[in-house]
């Protein structure tokens, strides 16, 4: 083979090797961009938290008990001086409920039920109901803003009294634009007794 012959070879075989790499790193380029929306997406990943975040509940979304799922049908967002608060009523057949969620400093939630079979009014300091004694341990005044399916108007205000029995169970009577005081009792729940899945809006 001529030395010119051998020159043409050895150029084409460095051309080859040399389009070799270049679509090797062309591949591996393509394959890193679309390896990450081949992955599964993680609903909580902006809360780092697979319970959810209930502070961001909003109408819309799944809350799971366990043994019983269900939905936020609307949400009242209540402030009162600098306290902030949150009552999400639930879609429930039957009965009114909610999970109310405060941050005050740490978080404190309860789930609620309406009790319109009740003659109470929150006239005094203790009040008996079923055979157990509640203590007044806050009461006052608040506005609020409605969210989704509340039956209420879309701004207000709102009066609370807040009563606890010895052994941590609930009763709080509340009364919106003037109304008539509606009372309910409640059982305080812990953040890992329920999962949230948030809804898409």
């Amino acid at each position: 083979m001529s030395p010119s012959m051998l020159f043409v070879v050895m150029l084409a075989a460095v051309i080859v090797a040399a389009a070799a790499v270049v679509v090797l790193r062309a591949r591996r380029r393509a394959a890193r961009t679309q390896a990450p929306s081949s992955r599964p997406a993680d609903p909580f990943a902006d809360i780092g938290e697979t319970e959810g975040d209930p502070l961001r509940l909003k109408a819309g979304d799944m809350l799971d008990f366990g043994a019983e799922r269900t939905w936020i049908r609307g949400s009242l967002r209540l402030s009162e001086g600098g306290a902030v608060w949150a009552e999400h009523f639930l879609e429930v057949e039957g009965e009114r409920r909610w999970l109310s969620v405060e941050q005050d400093p740490d978080l404190q939630m309860a789930l609620w039920t309406g009790r319109p079979d009740l003659e109470l009014t929150p006239h005094g300091r203790e009040v008996e109901l079923e055979g157990v004694r509640y203590r007044l341990s806050e009461r006052g005044s608040a506005s609020y803003r409605s969210e989704g399916t509340t039956g209420l108007r879309a701004e207000g205000g709102m009066d609370y009294a807040d009563y606890e029995a010895a052994d941590g169970s609930l009763l709080s009577f509340e009364r919106f634009d003037h109304g008539r005081w509606e009372p309910c009792t409640g059982t305080p729940v812990g953040r890992a007794a329920f999962t949230v899945y948030p809804s898409g809006s």
